[in-house]
């Protein structure tokens, strides 16, 4: 391993060579966000003398305790990370710097809802991508939860205008740091992917939606994470004042919200959401977020912005892991809760008759679960596409992961966040969620090169293209191409398109809204 220095806009960091590749963690984008600056814009980062160490990654934004628990167990990341209000930091991963070299810029917004994880898991290690694509990589902290998406505005007064949107505020301050700093670590600021998975992917759509985002980046990646729709100021509004209550916090005492404690926000935040993924995220509040991201129609903003987007087969077996009856549901059961999901019963007729066709030799728990996972993200993403198309600008790509890890007797499928060590070429850290702690399954390496290549080359050049691919044409309502990643990947017209069809005027509610 070998020192390297480079020097930012705030100062010199001090990063170093792991396998060939530059490696920087912990990089400061933004100033504190506690104290008077909670539930306020980023600031710029501190400017500081003599070099600062990158040689580790920031602290996580506060989190409910609970939230990644379960997927932590499952592909084996032991413990959880150092958290603090001040989480404004990034990390790069570059071939080289001061080379001269305009490289592609891929900027990953991490999942875990509006509301957990990091940009430091081990899955988005930058490493293999940097190297397999000659790219630049980088990942992102921001404000979560209440920190990054309380809107006060009704409720506190116009000083409070843009609280309900800092954590997106914090990714477009990353992605300003990009386009002021990446030269330096060998990066092209006229070339910026994003690309995220689950809320990931929702802060994506959303950024694309952002007027203060535009001109950041160029190209866009979706990977199980549509986001059509947000809150409402209502809806937000209505979210805030429980947690205010919470606090005992009005506009009589509304200076105390900037000296409580962290820990005592957590626990409030806690106490009135159990549910770890909801209900925070962004708001249209009419001014950082004039619209819906994709509703009614997809965003002008990007219209020259080319997509990809797709989910996994199998989405929804992942959460059902914590619904330990949805494992024993017989027919009454699933119409049951079908009915619930849709309060329409004629409308949930038609979607239990459809599942019933497409899966004859799946019972009714199995039938859930395929049906849950289209209702989460495959419908949603079917029809940001179709806007997206309509648009008739930049192109739409589709993908389905379909590949099937064996772990807990198969009962995964193709389940949420699967598809990311394939995305990042990052098979190491996930062999236990691969199901291949004795070893890799013949041609996982293969499907790994196969998305990390199109992902790379769409990087690039706008058009996701990898060696044993078919050609992979762009989405249209007509024909409606769909790459299937799988060990054999291969290109299909309208997969389900029984399904697509019997959801066609339902609403699909959102994770976002």
């Amino acid at each position: 391993m070998a020192d390297l220095i480079v020097e930012t806009s705030a100062g010199k960091v001090r990063g170093t060579t792991i396998q060939d590749i530059a490696t920087f963690k912990g990089i400061p984008y933004g100033g504190p966000t506690g104290g008077s600056n909670r539930f306020r814009p980023p600031t710029k980062p501190e400017p500081w003398t003599g070099v600062r160490d990158a040689l580790s990654y920031g602290p996580a934004c506060p989190q409910p305790p609970e939230g990644m628990k379960r997927l932590r167990a499952i592909i084996g990341e032991a413990g959880r990370e150092e958290e603090s209000e001040d989480c404004l930091f990034l990390n790069v991963w570059t071939p080289a710097v001061a080379d001269g070299r305009k490289r592609p810029v891929l900027f990953w917004c991490h999942g875990g809802g509006f509301t957990m994880g990091s940009g430091s898991a081990a899955f988005y290690r930058g490493t293999n991508l940097a190297r397999r694509g000659d790219v630049v990589v980088v990942t992102v902290n921001h404000r979560l939860g209440p920190f990054g998406y309380l809107y006060l505005a009704d409720l506190l007064g116009e000083d409070y205008a843009e609280s309900g949107n800092v954590g997106m505020l914090d990714l477009i301050a990353a992605l300003e740091w990009v386009r002021d700093n990446i030269e330096a670590f060998g990066g092209d600021q006229g070339n910026v992917t994003i690309f995220g998975e689950s809320g990931g992917g929702a802060k994506v759509c959303v950024l694309m939606a952002m007027p203060t985002a535009a001109g950041l980046f160029h190209r866009a990646i979706v990977q199980s994470g549509p986001a059509l729709r947000v809150a409402t100021r209502e809806k937000a509004s209505e979210r805030a004042d429980r947690l205010l209550r919470a606090l005992g916090i009005s506009r009589a005492n509304r200076e105390q919200l900037h000296e409580i404690s962290t820990q005592r926000i957590v626990e409030a935040n806690d106490a009135v959401n159990p549910n770890a993924l909801a209900p925070w995220g962004p708001v249209v509040d009419g001014h950082l977020l004039p619209q819906h991201p994709f509703d009614p129609q997809a965003p002008a903003l990007a219209a020259r912005v080319p997509l990809i987007i797709g989910t996994n087969k199998d989405e929804a077996t992942l959460f059902l892991l914590g619904d330990p009856q949805s494992g024993s549901l017989d027919e009454d059961g699933l119409r049951t809760r079908v009915q619930a999901l849709l309060k329409d019963g004629q409308a949930s007729e038609r979607l239990l008759a459809a599942y019933a066709r497409a899966y004859p030799d799946r019972g009714p728990a199995e039938r859930y679960a395929a049906l849950l996972s289209d209702a989460m993200m495959r419908i949603n993403s079917i029809r940001l596409a179709e806007r997206k198309a309509a648009q008739g600008g930049a192109p739409v790509y589709m993908y389905l992961f379909t590949w099937e890890t064996p772990i807990l007797d198969g009962r995964l499928r193709s389940c949420h966040a699967l598809e990311i060590p394939f995305v990042f070429d990052n098979l190491e850290p996930a062999r236990r969620f691969l199901g291949a702690t004795e070893g890799l399954q013949p041609g996982l390496a293969e499907l790994a090169a196969s998305m990390s290549g199109a992902w790379l080359a769409f990087a690039r050049t706008g058009r996701p293209s990898a060696p044993g691919l078919p050609d992979w044409p762009p989405y249209t309502p007509e024909r409606r191409a769909t790459m299937i990643f799988d060990l054999h990947c291969r290109l299909e017209d309208d997969p389900g398109g029984e399904l697509r069809r019997a959801w066609e005027g339902l609403p699909v509610r959102g994770m976002s809204e």
